[in-house]
C-alpha cells in the first residue's frame, strides 16, 4: 500500500526528532566526560585549579550555577593554594 506525501513526511521527521535526540545525547556524554577529566586535573594542578576557577567565576552568571558550584569553587581554591605559599 503507497503511503501518502503526509505520512512519508510525518515518517522522515520522527526520524529527524530521533537523531536530534541522538546528538543531543551525545553532546551530552561527551560535555560529562571533559568536565570530570578537567575537574580532576584542577584538584592535582595549582595552575588549572586556578585557571578553572576563574573561568567559572567569570562564566557562570546564573545564580543556581553559581550555588550549585560554590563546593567545587572552594576545592579548586584550595588546590590552587597549593602552588602558592604566600
Amino acid at each position: 500500500m503507497a503511503r501518502t506525501i503526509d505520512q512519508q513526511i510525518a515518517t522522515t521527521q520522527a526520524k529527524l526528532a530521533r537523531l536530534k535526540t541522538r546528538q543531543k545525547d551525545s553532546e551530552t556524554r561527551r560535555k560529562i566526560i571533559v568536565g570530570a577529566i578537567v575537574t580532576n586535573a584542577a584538584l592535582k594542578d595549582p595552575k588549572i585549579a586556578r585557571w578553572m576557577a576563574a573561568t567559572l567565576r567569570k562564566n557562570a552568571t546564573r545564580d543556581v550555577d553559581q550555588k550549585e558550584l560554590v563546593g567545587l569553587l572552594d576545592e579548586l581554591d584550595q588546590a590552587a593554594a597549593k602552588a602558592d605559599p604566600t
